[in-house]
């Protein structure tokens, strides 16, 4: 691993867009800057949520910005992340790939779930890995995560539909700040809670941990006026009263320790933390520094130290459907021979996309847990609905599209999907991966032979050793039928 490598996360949350910078020297992270702007991208969403033109251009500006101050060089890893509002939105694709182009990066948008074990890493990290099972809580501006773990592992993760904009939206849209409404609202969060509550307190905790901006704000306010020392019960009923004395949204100010900025989305987050505090019978909660952008950060830091989570999600899937794993390294050698004898000819310059090909690979066989016919089809909707730790949507999306084309007819939505996550590589992708799959139908291992492979376009031409084919009409045979097969895409293949 290189010393003093830099490595930038970026975070487009539903309320404000954040980017932190580390150092990595002799194994250690430390933070060297940090950028954040609020976007206020859940606000910009319309009644169809769409994200309007509006806010759009304040999402590009501030991502053009970062692209600025971000460092150069190729020992700079760069991450960025949508959250909530990248999931909701209608024309979040369209959005994602200007926002890119702004960047200069491509940008992820991770599940609920994905986010929630991502916060827990920052949050754990950020706090120290010690002190028992610990509760963690972020909220952000479209989803609050909750989260119980141990050291650095969360055990029990959760993303509920609900964040301080959204949340001040739909109870204190007219600006009031009436008792009545701050009941309505936390009412409401609790009903959100109910679908976690009893799951969470059976699993129980030691400490109880709150993270970015709606938490941060509130400890800082408590403290600014003596209400307590960490978020409590009696602070946070001081501060309900304080901002029901204030009485309207825009007269928020007066009170010591709250920002402007935060002011406009403080009520609805106030709410989903005071019923978190009641569903959940907490009585103290300690504030943390550390949140998604570190967890971002710690999770890249493990991937280079060759400790990637998404290795553990496909061993689990594996281990869950009883996938011939012999078989599967059978394929996936095979798959990653070819792939490295066509890469440089095909030009496929993403860095994951063997990664992304050995993992199909192991998985390709996955649908059979359920039933021999069409497996590949069972086999791609147990992987893109399947909650698997790492995963982008779009990199599990990818995944799924080409383990159910890796076999028969080649059908137009896994073409649509292979193109949309991955582009003209990803439908080479899934040739290889067909051609693995093929070439060790038979399930023996000295029955299987790597061919040479000249790619010319959409042309890939197998070269047998000489009478190989002949001693194996079956496989011939299946190879004939794939050149029909792969018109679909364009492709073709010669088996010589």
């Amino acid at each position: 691993m290189a010393e003093a490598q830099q490595l930038v996360a970026i975070d487009l949350g539903s309320n404000s867009f954040h980017m932190v910078v580390a150092r990595l020297a002799d194994g250690q992270l430390s933070i060297i800057d940090r950028l954040r702007e609020r976007v206020a991208l859940a606000a910009g969403l319309d009644e169809r949520n769409n994200i309007t033109a509006e806010a759009q251009q304040r999402g590009l500006d501030c991502l053009r910005r970062f692209g600025e101050r971000m460092p150069a060089g190729d020992e700079v890893r760069v991450r960025a992340v949508g959250t909530n509002t990248l999931r909701k939105a209608r024309n979040a694709r369209e959005f994602i790939a200007k926002a890119g182009a702004a960047l200069g990066r491509p940008i992820e948008v991770i599940p609920g779930r994905e986010e929630a074990r991502l916060i827990y890493l920052g949050v754990s990290h950020s706090t120290g890995g010690n002190g028992g099972r610990r509760l963690v809580i972020d909220i952000g501006g479209g989803s609050t995560e909750s989260i119980i773990g141990e050291g650095f592992v969360p055990t029990l993760a959760e993303s509920l539909h609900m964040g301080c904009v959204s949340h001040t939206e739909r109870f204190f849209g007219d600006g009031r700040l009436r008792r009545e409404a701050f009941r309505e609202a936390t009412t409401a969060a609790r009903v959100e809670l109910e679908t976690i509550e009893q799951k969470f307190r059976k699993t129980g905790w030691s400490a109880a941990i709150g993270s970015s901006g709606t938490i941060l704000a509130i400890d800082t306010i408590l403290r600014a006026n003596g209400w307590g020392e960490g978020i409590t019960r009696d602070g946070l009923r001081s501060l309900r009263d304080a901002m029901i004395v204030a009485g309207r949204v825009g007269k928020l100010s007066g009170i010591a320790g709250l920002s402007s900025e935060r002011a406009p989305v403080l009520p609805g987050g106030f709410a989903i933390l005071y019923a978190v505090f009641k569903s959940l019978k907490i009585d103290r909660m300690a504030p943390s520094t550390g949140a998604l952008r570190e967890g971002l950060l710690y999770d890249t830091l493990g991937r280079l130290a060759h400790e990637d989570v998404r290795e553990r999600a496909i061993d689990w899937m594996s281990e869950r459907y009883g996938v011939d794993r012999a078989q599967a390294a059978r394929v996936e050698a095979t798959a990653l021979a070819l792939f490295d004898r066509a890469r440089a000819a095909w030009a496929i310059d993403d860095p994951e996309a063997r990664l992304v090909l050995a993992w199909a690979a192991r998985l390709h066989e996955v649908g059979l847990a359920l039933s021999y016919s069409g497996y590949h089809r069972h086999g791609e909707y147990l992987v893109a609905n399947s909650d698997m730790s790492g995963f982008s949507r779009e990199q599990q999306s990818l995944l799924a599209a080409l383990v159910g084309a890796h076999r028969r007819r080649l059908r137009p939505e896994y073409l649509a999907e292979l193109k949309t996550y991955g582009g003209p590589a990803a439908i080479r992708l899934a040739v290889l991966l067909r051609l693995a799959a093929t070439l060790n139908r038979a399930r023996d291992p000295e029955a299987t032979v790597v061919p040479e492979i000249v790619v010319t376009g959409n042309t890939v031409d197998l070269r047998f050793p000489k009478g190989w084919l002949d001693d194996h009409p079956m496989t011939a045979t299946d190879l004939n039928y794939e050149q029909s097969f792969l018109s679909a895409a364009a492709m073709s293949v010669v088996a010589r």
